[in-house]
């Protein structure tokens, strides 16, 4: 682990100077860094030239004095368990000399302590034959976690190689109220393609400013996520860019908010140019006061045009950059949106009635329109499947049609920059004459759903707007329970899967687009 000679080296000069000493070892044997403390502790600079990325152990050694020939304390564990070394050892130092060597490792998910404390031993009489060790080790380590094998394309190779995450929610809200966000938060990281280890949920007196929780539970949470091989941490609530920048200070794993678990799923589903347009957008938006670097000023070699360039930071190079493609972006949104304009102004000209199916995301929207009109929309069982609006014809008896629009699913807590860029196109549902709002009543939090979806179109202004409730999926319900969901909120039965439960829809809809009467849904 460290020759005698350079252990008698160590034990002096912490005795003379009475502080601690340490040294990093790669596995190769060379020493990364030095590094001196004070008498009773040491700080281990930032390992970033050694990352830890999806291996289970840094691939380094921490070897440090103790001056009292203590043995490990606290502190080195917790160092150990959140820097993922190979392993760490406290030289104890008496009259200038080596004295006890204190051990410790890591240890596989499963076992009795996620650390081993080996048994002190005397600093001349300790051998260990440290690299078939720590192969052993390691590879006992990867197999717990259930890391990838390099050169595996199995299936359950490419499964190993997601993202994987453990969810955290803090919040002053009820606890059931938690659990459900959590549970939605699970959905939107499994669309995302993301494996989900476990979640941990919070419910402090008060909530830190700088890490949302307390640091002890901080460190126990990222110590926790390691432990199981996560890559990633998904907090529920959104995150401030000081409260992503401390708590990533802790850790090596990546640190994202729901709303950027969001923003993620969107740009993987946009297709079309709008779509594409009014992701990015909103992405730009949200990372623009997130983006941080090592020093906040500006240093220029000249002033004034033609001297803006060389002299700035990397950091406001980005952020120019950054607000150029903003600027870029929001003008082809414009040009976007006047091409909406046009489309609108033809279907105006010949009359023909929209109705805009509108839903919480998951709904079955799109299998209820494609149902309808016997065509294609891309379909799949997953929050935000569809991004970009599909428009079809439905015709009626008596040489009647309508266009019908499937458009992108509602969710609560919607990021602000994201509804933002979306509000060109929400904006089209105002010209509907009739909002379908699809709700999965199969879903155990569908009255949530409704409120959320309620909330949106209030900030739309489209409260007023005509409306039939429709409940849908009433095939994973019984008879007894549709017709009892239906009557209490005035709202249609269908299952999307059936076409023969779409009389009374039909019947509703033809009645409210071209009868006197409307139905009302009793929201």
């Amino acid at each position: 682990m460290v020759s005698v000679e350079l252990g008698k080296y160590l034990a002096q000069i912490s005795f003379e100077i009475g502080r601690q000493v340490g040294i990093i070892v790669s596995r190769r044997g060379a020493v990364t860094h030095v590094v001196i403390g004070d008498a009773k502790s040491i700080f281990i600079p930032p390992l970033t030239d050694y990352p830890v990325g999806r291996r289970a152990l840094r691939g380094l050694r921490f070897i440090h004095t103790h001056l009292n020939n203590e043995p490990l304390n606290q502190d080195d564990l917790t160092d150990l368990s959140l820097l993922r070394f190979d392993i760490i050892a406290a030289i104890g130092v008496k009259d200038g000399l080596p004295a006890d060597i204190h051990v410790a490792h890591l240890m596989p998910q499963g076992a009795k302590a996620p650390v081993e404390v080996l048994p002190a031993a005397d600093f001349f009489q300790y051998k260990i034959d440290f690299k078939p060790f720590m192969t052993s080790l390691e590879e006992e380590l990867e197999r717990s976690r259930g890391f990838e094998v390099a050169g595996d394309d199995s299936a359950e190779g490419r499964r190993r190689s997601r993202e994987r995450a453990i969810l955290v929610s803090v919040s002053l809200r009820p606890k059931h109220e938690q659990e459900d966000s959590v549970e939605e938060l699970t959905e939107l990281a499994e669309s995302s393609d993301v494996i989900v280890l476990a979640s941990a949920i919070q419910r402090p007196k008060e909530i830190n400013p700088k890490f949302l929780m307390g640091e002890g539970k901080i460190r126990e949470l990222v110590i926790t996520a390691m432990n199981r091989g996560a890559t990633l941490l998904i907090f529920d609530q959104d995150l401030t860019p000081s409260q992503i920048k401390s708590i990533s200070e802790l850790t090596e794993l990546k640190v994202i908010d729901r709303s950027q678990l969001i923003l993620d799923i969107f740009a993987r589903r946009a297709h079309s140019r709008d779509g594409k347009v009014q992701v990015e957008l909103a992405q730009l938006k949200y990372r623009l006061p997130r983006l941080t670097g090592k020093g906040t000023a500006m240093s220029r070699l000249m002033g004034g045009i033609g001297g803006r360039g060389p002299g700035e930071m990397k950091l406001e190079i980005d952020r120019r950059r950054v607000r150029d493609r903003i600027g870029l972006l929001e003008r082809e949104l414009k040009i976007l949106s006047k091409a909406r304009s046009q489309r609108k102004s033809r279907r105006v000209e010949r009359r023909i009635p929209i109705v805009s199916i509108i839903g919480y995301t998951n709904a079955g929207k799109s299998t209820l329109l494609n149902a309808l009109t016997k065509s294609r929309t891309f379909v799949e069982d997953k929050l935000f499947a569809t991004l970009d609006t599909a428009s079809r014809r439905l015709r009626f008896p008596r040489e009647r049609e309508v266009v019908i629009t499937d458009t992108v699913g509602f969710i609560r807590d919607l990021p602000r920059d994201l509804m933002a860029a979306f509000r060109s196109t929400l904006e089209e549902l105002e010209d509907a004459d009739l909002l379908l709002h699809v709700v999965d009543a199969s879903n155990p939090r569908f009255e949530q759903h409704i409120a959320s979806v309620g909330c949106i179109l209030s900030e739309l202004d489209l409260v007023g707007k005509k409306r039939l409730l429709v409940f849908n999926k009433t095939d994973r319900l019984t008879a007894e329970e549709a017709e009892n969901l239906s009557v209490r909120f005035g709202a249609i039965d269908v299952s999307a899967l059936d076409t023969k439960t779409f009389g009374p829809l039909l019947d509703a809809v033809e009645d409210a687009i071209f009868g006197e009467k409307l139905i009302e849904a009793k929201v």
